[in-house]
């Protein structure tokens, strides 16, 4: 995938969400999609509410994780992957996400493609310095490409050992699913879903105060960059300051275009963008990191809230 920021991953034994109380609010935390996700509750909430808003809030992260994670072999992605060559008739729920997909190719010219997830057979961005030769890239773009699938809703056929990675898109759809379970499931309680940084609130805090939510500094992790006032709306981060490689200097983003197969040259290391979905905020910063060196222009152009670093 062009610009792959956390994978779904094959879950390990996954541990029932815990809940605890802060000053202000209740905090639920749990692990899905190989990284830690958090559920903050407005005080107001009885912990009987909470701790169900919580359970409810993991099921829905798990439920996609199980249905999308290219590491399963019992899901749709599977079976799409393992074809070899025969069509595969998908669900209501996987073409939708299919034909957003096929959206933000179109929308990147290209740069963006979910049939892109091959590349990671040979770059492997661990920090490490093992740059993959023209040979074994070139050898695969022959895979890449969704000019070469024929997807007629419902049905997606493609290339024999061609596959599809919906790692790119997965997390931030999994924060709007579940930010819409939980304002369901208790109308007007305000929650904010964290999915390992992507950010989503339906609903604003009944006491009118805002959720304060910390951009992560690239040069000082774990120590915030820029602090953010969020009383509805999401937020999402893309970058490569944990996937990168370094070789003679040279550092090589994780961030790469499906075109050529290689690391965008001149992409921030970081874009983060405010938006009224998690989904909406994801693409406007993975197609910046997509422009490079013009992905501020890009992003000014969008008429969008946005942090690069």
């Amino acid at each position: 995938m062009s610009a792959q920021r956390t994978a779904l991953t094959n879950p390990s034994v996954a541990s029932a969400p815990r809940l605890t109380r802060a000053a202000e609010h209740w905090i639920g935390s749990f692990v899905a999609m190989a990284c830690p996700c958090e559920v903050l509750i407005e005080e107001c909430t009885s912990e009987p509410t909470a701790l169900a808003i919580v359970h409810s809030v993991a099921r829905c992260a798990w439920s996609i994780e199980q249905r999308y994670s290219r590491y399963r072999n019992d899901n749709i992605i599977h079976r799409i992957n393992t074809a070899n060559g025969a069509p595969t008739e998908v669900d209501d729920e996987s073409a939708n996400l299919l034909d957003f997909a096929a959206r933000l190719t179109d929308l990147s010219e290209g740069a963006f493609d979910v049939t892109s997830g091959v590349l990671r057979k040979v770059w492997i961005f661990d920090g490490g310095d093992r740059i993959p030769t023209a040979d074994q890239i070139d050898g695969l773009r022959n895979l890449i490409g969704w000019d070469k699938v024929v997807w007629r809703r419902p049905v997606l056929k493609m290339k024999p050992q061609m596959q599809i990675d919906l790692g790119g898109i997965g997390k931030e759809y999994a924060v709007d699913r579940a930010v819409e379970i939980a304002n369901t499931l208790v109308p007007g309680v305000s929650c904010l879903i964290n999915f390992g940084g992507d950010i989503a609130v339906r609903t604003p805090r009944s006491d009118g105060k805002p959720w304060v939510v910390g951009i992560e500094s690239i040069e000082r992790p774990n120590e915030p960059y820029r602090s953010v006032a969020l009383r509805s709306g999401a937020i999402a981060t893309s970058g490569d300051s944990r996937r990168f490689l370094l070789k003679d200097g040279k550092r090589y983003s994780h961030v790469l275009d499906a075109r050529t197969g290689r690391p965008v040259p001149d992409a921030p290391h970081s874009v983060t963008v405010q938006a009224n979905t998690c989904i909406e905020a994801g693409t406007f910063s993975t197609l910046a990191l997509l422009h490079g060196i013009e992905a501020e222009p890009f992003l000014r152009d969008q008429g969008v809230r946005f942090w690069l670093q």
